[in-house]
């Protein structure tokens, strides 16, 4: 693996903590929403006219968007349908991991109280030998983004942080 160039993104891992999971409930074709959004607030300062100052006011994510063809016996699929048709949510936490060559994670992204917020089935088409998509949209609180570097960093700066110093870059 050469680590000069962008990775590759098809070659991933999601993992639900729920129970019970199945082998297919970790195959998805898609993930798409791991965005995340600085809001600001204008703060206008008197006597400059030049420009308005934005203060970070909170932090917002999109939706999670899984897709995957459509299998027999789901743990992930019995979770949406409660939430959607008894409106027992119960959230639950999911790590999606890039991989690399070796199936060992390059990046995860843990992501904290997902809850189903859409679940859609593609079309059916007499004229087309198609694979029928299942599509989930999740909500969720935050996602904490982890990688080799950052988590050499963070451990680095609890060290420090644990002895009274400081770690500079």
């Amino acid at each position: 693996m050469d680590l000069n160039y962008p990775q590759v993104g098809f070659h991933f891992l999601v993992a639900f903590e729920l129970f019970p999971q199945f082998p297919n409930d970790l195959r998805f074709q898609e993930v798409s929403g791991l965005n995340v959004t600085m809001e600001s607030e204008p703060l206008k300062e008197g006597g400059e006219n030049r420009f308005v100052h934005q203060l970070p006011v909170r932090t917002s994510y999109s939706e999670l968007v899984l897709k995957r063809g459509k299998f027999m016996g789901s743990g992930i699929l019995f979770w949406c349908k409660n939430a959607i048709e008894n409106f027992e949510f119960k959230p639950t936490n999911i790590l999606i991991s890039l991989l690399n060559d070796d199936h060992l994670p390059l990046y995860n992204w843990y992501v904290i109280n997902a809850i189903p917020k859409r679940l859609e089935i593609s079309g059916f088409n007499a004229e087309r030998s198609e694979v029928v998509i299942e599509t989930l949209a999740l909500n969720y609180q935050y996602f904490k983004y982890y990688d080799p570097a950052s988590a050499a960093l963070d451990l680095a700066g609890s060290l420090a942080g644990s002895i009274g110093g400081s770690i500079s870059i």
